[in-house]
């Protein structure tokens, strides 16, 4: 765990919309995994406004949650993780993300 002195400040932490707070996504994941957790979000955001029956509109709130805990905005903070459990918990998501596409 990294030291108290190395830790994020609270504007690395949150983002503030109108007053409500939101998790930043974890600065540490690399650009292109970024980019592909992004891509599985917006895909899974579009897919529940359009999912035609309850199986499709579960499946889309599936890859939602899974982009979202990928890119660190939900679970376990990330300034709460080691170097290691953060990248576990990216491959991870793309890992089943990716799976979901095959």
């Amino acid at each position: 765990m990294a030291e108290a002195s190395d830790s994020p400040t609270e504007d690395v932490r949150w983002l503030v919309v109108d007053g409500r707070r939101w998790r930043r996504t974890d600065p540490a994941i690399p650009p292109d995994a970024l980019a592909r957790l992004k891509s599985h979000l917006g895909r899974g955001r579009s897919g529940v406004r359009t999912a035609a029956s309850d199986a499709e509109l579960e499946a889309t709130r599936h890859r939602t949650q899974l982009a979202k805990v990928g890119l660190g905005e939900r679970g376990t903070p990330w300034w709460e993780q080691t170097e290691a459990e953060r990248r576990e918990r990216w491959e991870s998501a793309l890992a089943e993300l990716d799976a979901l596409d095959e």
